[in-house]
């Protein structure tokens, strides 16, 4: 059966975090991913554990209110020995996901691992490695000041190559690098500037 990618869709990657929390959102225009917007969420500065989990989910509801995302890409919690992280973490991404339920916005979770081998063919990457491939393929000069923006922005490209490399012949890539290479008329991005938060907003929205 043949797959038929809408004219146009809005994705929101999110990272989830008790301290960070990422995001970015990419456009589809019928092949072609640009990117919208990057930034972070801070929340170190809160001590109490329940008052982040709201505040992930009210931001991650503005972002849905604001941008009107045709569904949320978002990381799954990697494992690890302390089980208490893993706890708030996994809290963490559970309030975003309810945000994203409660605007009815469908929901496609990834693996870290998973991620990294969509964007820059290796399982293993480091952030810096998956933040420069990003600032490669969506043409932005503006560095983030914290790697969680870019990693929020690698799970909604993620997403967004899963559905791209699925539709016409069935040529498989090793990773974004490398469909790119191969269709470099399906990737383009708008003027960045950096707001006062140091989020990287589209002039477009301007």
């Amino acid at each position: 059966m043949e797959i038929v990618l809408a004219k146009e869709r809005i994705i929101l990657g999110i990272d989830p975090g008790t301290s960070i929390m990422g995001y970015g959102l990419v456009k589809e225009i019928k092949q072609q991913v640009q990117l919208i917007n990057l930034g972070i969420v801070k929340l170190d500065h809160l001590d109490d554990h329940p008052l982040k989990l709201q505040h992930i989910f009210q931001k991650t509801l503005s972002l849905i209110d604001q941008y009107h995302p045709d569904c949320l890409a978002i990381e799954a919690p990697f494992y690890g020995k302390n089980i208490q992280v893993m706890l708030k973490l996994g809290r963490a991404q559970g309030v975003a996901m309810a945000a994203a339920l409660s605007r009815n916005i469908p929901i496609f979770e990834y693996a870290p691992r998973k991620i990294k081998q969509s964007i820059t063919g290796k399982g293993n990457a480091t952030k810096e490695q998956v933040a420069a491939m990003l600032q490669n393929l969506l043409k932005f000069t503006e560095t983030p000041q914290f790697l969680d923006a870019t990693d929020g922005l690698a799970v909604a490209v993620c997403h967004s190559f899963q559905k791209l490399s699925a539709t016409g012949n069935s040529k498989s890539y090793s990773g974004w690098g490398a469909f790119v290479k191969d269709n470099v008329k399906r990737v383009s991005s708008p003027k960045i500037i950096p707001d006062k938060n140091n989020n990287l907003n589209s002039s477009r929205d301007k």
